[in-house]
């Protein structure tokens, strides 16, 4: 083999398609939520869903981070950026009430990212659907695409650095998703 040349050494490498990654839809969302059995799940569910986080931003936020009156949390993202994420109602409902039965030592949780990484995967044996914190993150952004939201908006509420990641999270939408927002121009 010594001397021999490679034949196919200047051939350019194959192109990969991108996989679509999935997202959840709100009813998959509820099903998770029914097949939990405490608040703290709940809540967490409920917050990487309405929020976007990453999991060691989820894993890291303590009481004193929380803003009530705005439904807001301050977090520490990639590259030790701070920045705030929002929260809805049904979030806020299920935090209030963890918090009252929890009185966080540190993070709000009582536990790691392993912690929480685990819970997720008993929740998918048990549902049989995608549940890690990526999931949840392009579910965040597909629903709030679905919803009409424009992607620059997303970009600043997900902490995402630029819009082609955004434009990577939400692959898995549809012409006819994006059709319903669709208002002819000259009728």
């Amino acid at each position: 083999m010594y001397g021999l040349q490679n034949p196919i050494k200047d051939m350019p490498a194959p192109r990969l398609g991108r996989p679509i990654l999935p997202s959840l839809t709100e009813e998959q969302v509820k099903t998770l939520l029914d097949n939990v059995n405490n608040v703290r799940d709940k809540a967490i569910i409920s917050l990487f869903t309405e929020s976007g986080l990453r999991l060691s931003e989820l894993t890291n936020i303590k009481s004193q981070d929380i803003n009530w009156d705005n439904d807001t949390m301050k977090v520490t993202g990639k590259g030790n950026k701070e920045g705030y994420a929002p929260f809805g109602k049904l979030t806020e409902k299920y935090l209030r009430e963890w918090l009252a039965q929890y009185q966080p030592n540190g993070n709000i949780w009582g536990l790691n990212e392993w912690g929480i990484t685990s819970i997720l995967r008993r929740l998918e044996t048990t549902t049989g659907l995608p549940c890690n914190p990526h999931t949840f993150r392009r579910t965040f952004a597909c629903l709030l695409r679905k919803a009409g939201v424009d992607t620059m908006t997303i970009k600043d509420l997900g902490r995402w650095e630029s819009l082609e990641m955004v434009q990577r999270y939400t692959r898995s939408l549809t012409f006819n998703d994006s059709l319903k927002f669709y208002k002819a121009p000259l009728s």
